[in-house]
């Protein structure tokens, strides 16, 4: 079986510590045919050390003189809608980080352009990947939860404002921690309850800490030019009546350095889901439930697995794409409302 041609689009961080070994560990399924960056000298760096024939600073050329199957993206978040179009309309399936896009429309586009060209548009969203998760689907899957009603969303950081990269540019990533770590245990609670439309979105913004200079638990950030919010809070009902909770922030003055949390409450049970922990009541019994064992695994890993799988099995769903554009409908919502002050109504 031919193997599976792959490009990367982006040298950067997420490119070399994610994608590459990802795809690599995967050597008899895929070979990375090339690596494409802005910064030539850093793809051609990349492309070296690991092992890869070609390098290009143009992404465009990449696609245009090679026969690939698939390309991953790796670029700040206002680059991601025109990289994937290209890269779709070349004939390739493509796994995206994330999140999708800027906004909305540009993620319609992204999934318009997928359905088009009868390709793959999958987002990096690995959290669902992770085994905690994938447990507790198994158990709302099986009934053990009932309804699921409400969730609460939780990626709040004490001091965790990125010294680097461009996370802090709201030209190049449109927003904050929100869009950036938020928007992994919002994913993660949709996945779990179904992906439910949202109905109605309120939300509000803060912007106290990081315009100012302060303890930088991941490095120093450059507090003159901090265009995105420290926090952002919200909440969302869905048309099948169920709601959530959200917090984000890169830097809040709270005690836990650093908690990524998904809470779910169902009709039947309950569950917190990083670490696993589940409750329900059965037979006059309020119990808790909490795992002795689960596999481990990186989710990165899997992320990309299931991406090689679909492409090379011929799994080609719209129900990623999908998704993308919900939950930046639901982002856009937030990042509305807080600007106007008032809810949001689809």
């Amino acid at each position: 079986m031919a193997k599976l041609k792959v490009g990367l689009i982006g040298a950067g961080g997420i490119a070399t510590s994610v994608h590459i070994p990802a795809y690599q560990k995967l050597a008899e399924q895929v070979e990375i045919v090339a690596v494409a960056d802005v910064v030539y000298d850093k793809a051609k760096s990349v492309a070296n050390e690991h092992g890869i024939n070609l390098a290009f600073s143009d992404y465009g050329e990449m696609l245009k003189e090679l026969d690939m199957d698939a390309v991953s993206i790796c670029v700040p978040n206002k680059f991601h809608k025109d990289a994937a179009i290209a890269a779709l309309n070349a004939g390739c399936h493509v796994l995206c980080e994330k999140p999708p896009a800027m906004n909305q429309q540009e993620a319609e586009e992204m999934e318009e352009a997928a359905k088009a060209s009868s390709r793959l548009l999958m987002y990096g969203f690995h959290y669902r990947f992770q085994t905690e998760t994938q447990a507790a689907k198994r158990f709302i899957d099986a009934g053990e939860f009932g309804d699921i009603y409400a969730g609460r969303v939780q990626a709040i950081r004490r001091r965790g404002i990125p010294g680097w990269g461009v996370f802090t540019n709201k030209e190049l990533q449109g927003g904050g921690p929100l869009i950036d770590i938020g928007v992994h245990m919002l994913d993660t609670a949709l996945y779990l309850m179904g992906y439910p439309e949202p109905a109605v979105i309120l939300g509000q913004t803060h912007q106290f800490l990081g315009t100012k200079k302060g303890v930088g638990l991941l490095g120093e950030w450059d507090y003159e030019n901090y265009t995105v919010e420290d926090m952002a809070v919200g909440m969302i009902t869905f048309k099948n009546g169920a709601s959530l909770v959200l917090e984000s922030a890169f830097a809040a003055n709270v005690q836990e350095a650093d908690n990524m949390q998904v809470s779910l409450m169902g009709s039947k049970g309950g569950a917190d889901i990083f670490p696993l922990k589940m409750y329900q009541e059965k037979h006059d019994t309020l119990i808790d439930i909490t795992p002795a064992y689960l596999p481990q695994h990186h989710a990165h890993e899997v992320e990309v697995t299931t991406f090689v799988r679909d492409c090379i099995e011929g799994h080609v769903t719209d129900r990623y794409a999908k998704q993308g554009t919900n939950i930046q409908k639901i982002i856009d919502g937030l990042y509305q409302s807080a600007e106007t002050g008032k809810a949001v109504y689809f």
